[in-house]
């Protein structure tokens, strides 16, 4: 079942079109990617879902009816521009924002402690936001969200300002909540944590859809066009590769795209093995979302549709 459905969804600010006939659909328990360049109308149509802005045409379904505001307490939205109150203690700002969502003072408050013990952040729980490091703001900020235990969660670049640990910290969080049955509208630039966490997305550029689908199709429509070789010795048979598009290369490791090489993965490891190299590890691979990503965007600002 979705929970939430875009049909044909269209705004506008003046002569700018922000979005532009974007569909997509999120299923019920899933975790699903909202991707895009800068500027791609990814904010603007997450402040479409959420209510705070209303769409000029097209049609907005969550929880099977059109959006409205009383949908709120059933949505948990982060946004990218955080908005804490600096000089209001962490426990007290938690407690107003699960009032504003429907909960008691009490659960309100007792909800905060355990996301705070949860978080390692109990002893925060006294101190005022600006006392706080950003990463520390932003657990706060976290924790606000998830607060009211809202259906769907919409996070708008949630890792941004944490460390690794806390960033495995909070992918697991994400994980858990899916478990527990939770939607969650996932929007990133960090592509390698869609593909850790997301099974579909939809890709936006310049406020229309250019790629929707399951993450696994797509990888697998891209094909596997890519070869990593792992070697010792003398690495210059890589310059007699003609055509070949770097992905990454150092001096013992290289991996690059095969589509331009008019080479077969046989061609390319007699090649190797001619120069007497010794190689350690030589693999076939689908291209990683963050690559489909460039390529798909590259492609549109160079009018290769």
């Amino acid at each position: 079942m979705a929970v939430l459905k875009l049909e044909k969804v269209n705004k506008s600010f003046g002569s700018f079109k922000a979005v532009n006939d974007v569909s997509f659909e999120v299923k019920e328990g899933t975790v699903f990617g909202l991707l895009g360049p800068n500027g791609a109308g990814k904010t603007t149509t997450i402040r479409m879902i959420t209510n705070i802005l209303i769409a000029d045409k097209g049609n907005i379904t969550l929880f099977g009816e059109p959006v409205k505001s009383l949908h709120q307490n059933r949505i948990g939205y982060l946004p990218e521009e955080r908005g804490l109150y600096k000089k209001i203690k962490v426990i007290d700002q938690l407690i107003y924002f699960g009032q504003l969502k429907g909960m008691s003072r009490a659960n309100a408050k007792s909800t905060a402690q355990k996301w705070l013990k949860n978080l390692d952040a109990s002893d925060w729980a006294n101190k005022k936001i600006q006392e706080l490091s950003k990463g520390m703001q932003q657990k706060v900020q976290f924790i606000s969200t998830i607060l009211h235990n809202p259906d769907i969660l919409i996070l708008d670049e949630p890792f941004s300002g944490f460390d690794p640990i806390n960033v495995e910290t909070l992918k697991k969080i994400i994980l858990d909540l899916k478990e527990e049955g939770k939607t969650i509208l996932l929007s990133t630039h960090v592509m390698e944590q869609v593909e850790q966490l997301c099974e579909e997305i939809v890709l936006i550029n310049k406020g229309t859809v250019v790629l929707n689908g399951n993450v696994r199709d797509i990888k697998k429509n891209y094909g596997r066009d890519n070869i990593l070789i792992e070697f010792e010795g003398d690495d210059s048979f890589i310059n007699d590769l003609h055509g070949v598009k770097f992905i990454n290369r150092s001096k013992n490791r290289v991996e690059f795209n095969l589509n331009e090489t008019g080479l077969s993965s046989k061609d390319i490891l007699n090649i190797a093995l001619d120069k007497q190299v010794e190689i350690y590890r030589f693999e076939l691979m689908e291209p990683s979302l963050n690559e489909i990503f460039i390529d798909v965007v590259t492609n549109l600002v160079n009018g290769n549709e």
